[in-house]
């Protein structure tokens, strides 16, 4: 039996538009459940593809390995299915690993009411889940399976690296891409998701829905408006998408730029550029890291970032061994006068 994953943007708001299949073209009923039940509870479509593409990856292996029922899954399938990603090549993250692992749990509560046998708590048992969706927290501490997770860090890209991109973009509506991620820190699927209502032009502010589909309303530096004004005016096709951004030319104009459209761009513009580092993402944390360089304190880049842990805004601070010497030397400047004087020796 072979599984695969289809896309029916047309499909109904309290059902997922994606759907497994199996190799009758029937539908998936234990996956495709699950992702209409988290559907209602609000999953953004980002986050609804990436728990498809989850339980894709889970039912193709537990077909070829088992013939059991959802319900036969312990604490030791985990472990199987966890050895059998570890050998796979290419290995997936351990990031990667863990969500799919996440993402079993939740199905799993979703269809049975309790936890995966052998997954026990700090204390040896569970507490109910606030939901019957299949989500919600514990008031216990998990120890369940799950991979260490090295931190990465990622280095913000120099004033060079940003300008020689920059310089390579041929139209406004590019422009006006790179900086909304550049001088607000939007993540690409918050700059894709971007509507013409969104767009404040009066007051030089635009709404921005983030993960979670919780909102925030950002400023716009009075270039990246101008920006913005000349993509409207001058690039943006006649049509009916309330999209902001689209496509420009091809069969697809006039259609919302998508999230392949995206990638293939920055892929262009990388090999243009010589700057193989240049993402939406690396894009964002060099938005974070100037932030902080300028003084914007801690809450309020959070905000700004669209963070709902200040822990999150913290990965995306790195400062520099000079900063924290200039920031040294100032401090002791501005300090010094009002302590007591060191002793003169003899």
């Amino acid at each position: 039996m072979t599984y695969h994953l289809v896309h029916r943007p047309g499909s109904p708001a309290s059902a997922s538009p994606y759907r497994l299949l199996n190799s009758w073209k029937r539908e998936l009923d234990w996956a495709n459940h699950f992702l209409d039940a988290q559907r209602i509870r609000g999953l953004s479509l980002c986050s609804l593809r990436t728990y498809a593409y989850d339980l894709l990856h889970f039912a193709r292996w537990w077909a070829a390995s088992s013939r059991r029922p959802l319900a036969d899954i312990t604490h030791s399938t985990l472990l199987e299915y966890v050895r059998f990603q570890l050998d796979c090549i290419p290995k997936p993250t351990p990031q990667t690993v863990n969500h799919r692992l996440t993402v079993l749990r939740r199905l799993y509560r979703f269809h049975q009411g309790r936890e995966i046998p052998g997954e026990r708590s700090r204390l040896g048992y569970w507490y109910a889940t606030r939901s019957p969706l299949g989500y919600g927290r514990h008031r216990l501490g998990a120890t369940g399976l799950r991979l260490k997770q090295p931190r990465h860090v990622v280095i913000p890209l120099s004033t060079e690296e940003v300008s020689r991109f920059w310089r390579s973009l041929r139209t406004f509506r590019d422009l006006a891409l790179l900086a909304l991620m550049l001088f607000d820190g939007l993540r690409s699927h918050e700059v894709l998701a971007l509507q013409l209502e969104d767009l404040r032009r009066s007051e030089a502010q635009i709404l921005v829905h983030g993960k979670g589909n919780k909102e925030r309303l950002l400023p716009l530096p009075p270039e990246t408006l101008q920006i913005l004004d000349s993509y409207l005016r001058l690039e943006r096709p006649a049509t009916n998408s309330p999209h902001l951004f689209v496509s420009l030319k091809g069969r697809l104009r006039g259609r919302p730029m998508t999230p392949a459209g995206l990638r293939s761009l920055f892929r262009h513009h990388r090999l243009i550029s010589h700057v193989p580092e240049a993402n939406p993402h690396r894009f964002r944390h060099t938005f974070g890291s100037e932030m902080a360089r300028a003084g914007v304190s801690l809450p309020a880049l959070m905000q700004l970032m669209g963070h709902s842990e200040i822990d999150t805004t913290m990965l995306y601070v790195q400062i520099s061994r000079q900063d924290v010497w200039r920031q040294y030397i100032q401090a002791v400047q501005n300090r010094v006068p009002s302590l007591p004087r060191l002793p003169e020796g003899e």
